[in-house]
């Protein structure tokens, strides 16, 4: 008696699983019945017409093919963008090395930072900065609460522009939506903020990574390590 309990069960009790295990263990079987390979009609999935077997397999490698071209091309374009952005980089950190004056470095880092990475606006404030930087502009005063905030952080901030006090360094701090927050650290303290904002409130999102803005906080804070008196 035939069991019809399901599409996966043939002939008594023989089914689908069973019949494609036979098939992956006997290959000679088509050698045997080579005709079945040219009589056997499926649908080809890119219209309703029928297709031999052979074919309904060349469309299914030549799809196949077609996922792989599209994957390698998206691995190049990665490959591509990434070594553009290790190019920007790499000018940027040459850039500071050959800063002859520490007094003007934090707006030689600025500048070169938007420069090469399209940062609408970029500020920079460093406390416990030498007495000759005292009425530079990144040695402004600044709040406990920043300097508390800055401490805390244990990765850069992204996110929307909440009102933030470090907002205010900006030069157009009204126009600024989201903000990036990149702490300058010397040790086991935090000694300055990097502020980087732009007017669309997706630039830098909450959920964005932050592994390059750590980068770049890092290069940074060894640049201006300079410009503060040491303990």
């Amino acid at each position: 008696m035939s069991n019809s309990t399901g599409p996966t069960t043939g002939v008594q009790g023989i089914t689908e699983n069973d019949i494609a295990q036979y098939l992956a263990n006997n290959p000679a079987f088509f050698e045997r019945h080579a005709e079945l390979l040219g009589s056997v009609q499926l649908t080809s999935p890119h219209g309703q017409r029928a297709v031999s077997l052979q074919e309904r397999q060349m469309e299914m490698l030549r799809d196949r093919i077609k996922g792989l071209e599209l994957r390698i091309v998206e691995m190049i374009r990665h490959g591509q963008e990434n070594l553009a952005i290790a190019d920007r980089l790499h000018r940027w950190t040459r850039t500071l090395l050959l800063a002859p004056d520490a007094h003007a470095l934090p707006q030689v880092l600025l500048d070169t930072l938007q420069h090469e990475f399209l940062i609408p606006q970029a500020a920079i404030r460093v406390w416990g900065a030498e007495p000759e930087h005292a009425d530079a502009a990144f040695a402004q005063p600044v709040s406990a609460d920043v300097k508390t905030f800055a401490a805390s952080l244990t990765q850069p901030y992204c996110g929307i522009n909440a009102g933030f006090e470090a907002a205010g360094w900006l030069a157009d701090a009204p126009t600024v939506m989201s903000l990036a927050m990149i702490p300058l650290r010397r040790g086991d303290g935090a000694f300055g903020l990097l502020v980087l904002g732009s007017p669309d409130p997706t630039r830098y999102a909450a959920e964005m990574g932050t592994e390059f803005l750590a980068r770049i906080g890092e290069v940074a804070s060894a640049a201006l390590a300079r410009l503060i008196t040491l303990d």
